[in-house]
Order: structure tokens, then sequence, then C-alpha cells
């Protein structure tokens, strides 16, 4: 039975039967005892399903990734130890060494580091283009080794709106899946899938734990991607696994499952990021309570984007759902409900100004954080992305004077008064 997404929010992923435990339980065990090595060998084979230890799979965590499954409408999930995580499985689990990646340039500051820099002296070889490039030059960037092309719904912390369906169907066309960042608009105001998204990571660190309490991130296959279409691009999906027992995993587990199977099989088995149960629990918690809280983190934002449109010391404001922004048209298309919390800004006064007003804050924390349910605000050229120079920051569209200011679920009124005292001290 389908349910709709409150619902999902607080009951999905978990049933429990007659007599047992109402909310999910924490697995705390790294191993399972089996009777036989037949019945564990099994487990190896993969002709069963079940656990043996806690690095590749845990109980805990398979249920709450469900959830998170059910939410985007995907047909398989996993959780990771963290947004980063899910961002290099998602990507690793399908281009190696040699293979080249289509990604839009506003992304967030660790996943432009990751692609840039760190997948980089691994072979990967990434094209970043401009999420309002035009049809040719996102055409352009395409090579015969492409293997995916990587984006973020809303991005961190530009707040560029990406055309979902535009890449999706340059990705498509290139026979490539698209895979989306969709941790800044949660599946609450967006869900990608619907939109021509093959797979969605978030980090689960940000609005959907929301408490600033547990980091972790998970990954959702959509189960639409036709992995045996395009065999010649995915051979480590469309030919036999030596590394375990010859399994084809397009073939083994179809279009709905065979990302997922092979990104645990061998990522997880190989590097280990599993989120730990006890975070997953805390997860399952954020979640429950996600659907009330983004109506009121979007609220905020857009009552804090609009002080700040009109106050004389600030010479920009990004919020995609503030009519007049850039991206508002196409926010209205992803976003009708409302976008995030988040609001960036710049200051007449340049960088300087935007280290004044840093320091006067008093309600509102800096953190290296966002999307929380307390206010938090961070300069992201002194922080996240201080490893970019100003050209790569303009690149990703960050000006040196752009602060990042996360709206929680506090009252707007105590947040605006005091963005509006610290203005003053400028």
């Amino acid at each position: 039975m389908s349910h709709k997404i409150e619902t999902t929010c607080v009951q999905g992923g978990y049933t429990p039967g007659n007599g047992e435990p109402r909310q999910i339980p924490i697995y705390q065990s790294t191993t399972w005892k089996y009777a036989t090595s037949e019945d564990m060998g099994k487990l190896f084979d993969l002709e069963a399903s079940g656990y043996f230890y806690t690095r590749l799979q845990n109980p805990t965590n398979d249920c709450v990734a469900a959830k998170i499954c059910q939410l985007e409408g995907g047909t398989a999930a996993m959780l990771t130890s963290s947004g980063q995580a899910a961002s290099f499985f998602s990507v690793f689990n399908i281009a190696s060494c040699g293979d080249h990646v289509v990604a839009s340039s506003a992304l967030y500051g660790g996943t432009y580091n990751l692609f840039a820099v760190t997948m980089k002296r691994m072979g990967i070889d990434f094209t970043f283009v401009s999420p309002d490039c035009s049809d040719e030059e996102l055409n352009a960037a395409f090579q015969e080794n492409t293997k995916a092309v990587f984006g973020e719904t809303i991005a961190n912390p530009a707040l560029r709106v990406l055309d979902i369906e535009r890449f999706a169907n340059a990705a498509h066309a290139h026979g490539v899946p698209l895979i989306i960042d969709n941790t800044f608009a949660t599946p609450v105001n967006c869900r990608p899938i619907e939109w021509g998204a093959d797979i969605v990571t978030h980090s689960t660190t940000k609005y959907m734990d929301g408490h600033g309490a547990a980091v972790g991130g998970c990954i959702v296959d959509s189960g639409k991607f036709d992995w045996m279409a395009h065999a010649d691009k995915f051979p480590g999906l469309c030919t036999p696994d030596d590394s375990y027992h010859g399994i084809t995993y397009a073939e083994k587990f179809g279009k709905e499952g065979a990302f997922i199977t092979k990104c645990t099989a061998q990522l997880m088995r190989d590097f280990g990021s599993i989120q730990s149960p006890q975070n997953a629990f805390y997860l399952n918690l954020g979640l429950e309570s996600l659907h009330v809280r983004m109506p009121r983190h979007c609220e905020n934002g857009l009552a804090m984007a609009k002080f700040l449109k009109n106050h004389p010391k600030i010479s920009f404001v990004t919020y995609p759902s503030l009519e007049g922004d850039p991206d508002y048209a196409l926010a209205q298309k992803y976003l009708p409900n409302g976008s995030c919390g988040v609001v960036s800004f710049g200051f007449v006064g340049g960088r300087k100004a935007a280290e004044t007003f840093m320091k006067n804050l008093r309600l509102i924390a800096i953190e290296t954080h966002v999307a929380d349910a307390r206010s938090c605000c961070l300069h992201p050229a002194n922080a996240t992305h201080r490893q970019m120079n100003d050209a790569e920051l303009y690149a990703a569209g960050i000006a040196p004077d752009l602060v990042r200011l996360s709206c929680g679920i506090e009252n707007a009124e105590d947040l605006i008064a005091d963005v509006k005292q610290a203005l003053e001290q400028i």
C-alpha cells in the first residue's frame, strides 16, 4: 500500500510484527551467528539474504535506508558513514581509472575537492559545467569515456537550482545515468527521480537528521537505468565480478538492484564506510519529523531573504524561492512547496564587512554545519571552500564575501533581529 510522504517519514522502512519492538531496534553487533558454514557460504555467494558482518550491512541501517528509499521513490538504497562517502561511492561504483564524469560546477566545496583533486589522483577526470550552460555547452562536455553526470538539486552554498530534467535528458542521450545530491531539498520538497534522475544521494547529516547529532549519508537507486543496454560502458555491473564468484550484477539483480548490490558487495566491503547502527537510529528519529520541520525551515528562509533583500548594507541575496532570484522559475518548477532554509548573501563592504558581521552574531552560531534545527552561519571562503582560489570560488558561484545562513526552526523575528543588530556593527 502506498502512503503519503508524511506517513512514510513516520512509519516507512520498518513494520514490527506481533510482540516486536515498536521502534527500530539498534543491532549493536559486529557479527551474526550461523549454524553451519554452508549457511554462511550462501550469504558470501549472494545466494541468500542476511547479515554476517556490520562492515557491509546491518539490519538497523537497512530499515532506515528502506525508509529513505520509499521517500525518494527508489528501488534500493544503502546508508554510508557520511555524505562524502555517498558522493564517492555513487561515482566510483561505475567509474574507474581512465574514465570521465560531467559535473555541475555549483557544488559543495567538499564534493568539488573530492572530484577535482582526490578522484583525479585516482585517474578519473571531471569536466565542470555551469548549471545554466547552454545545451550545446552541456553536450560538448561529454566524452567517449564519460560514465555519469553529477549535480545538486540546490547547490551548497551557491543555492543554484539544477534543471534536473534537462541534465537528465543530456545524460540519457549519451547513455549514462544522472546522479543528484538532494541534500538541501530533501524528498519532502523535491523527488529528483520523478524528473529523470537515476541515482540520488544525501548527506543525511543535514535536514534528514536535523539536529546535529549524527554524521551519515545515503545512496538511492531509482531502478530505472538499464545498465545492460549500455553494457560496454559499465563492465563492473555487466560482466562477471571475479572477486564475487563471477556474479554479473545487472543480470542477477536486474536494473532495480544491481547498483546498490555492487556498491555494498564491492565498495562497502573494501572501504568499510558504513554508518554506525547508533547513528542510523538517530537518523530515523530525525526522519520522523522531517515533513514537519521542512516547511518551517522554508518559511524562515524566505522571511530572512526578504529582509536582507531590502537592507542597504547587503549587495546581493540568493534564495531560490525569493521572487526575482535568477533561479526562481526553476524553483517554482522543481520546488513549488519551498526550497530550503539556507540563504546566501554578500555585503556592500565586501569580505571585511562579512567578517565583521560574523563576529557580531549573538543568537545564530558560527558552525561548519548547515540544515539544522538551530540556526547557524558560515563564511565559506574562510571555511568549507577555503581550498579554492578566487577564480574557483566564482566558478562555483561563491563570492569571497558570501555568507551562508542556515535558518533553523526558531522564531523568524528573533533570527531577523540578530541579523539586524550584527549588520548595524558594520
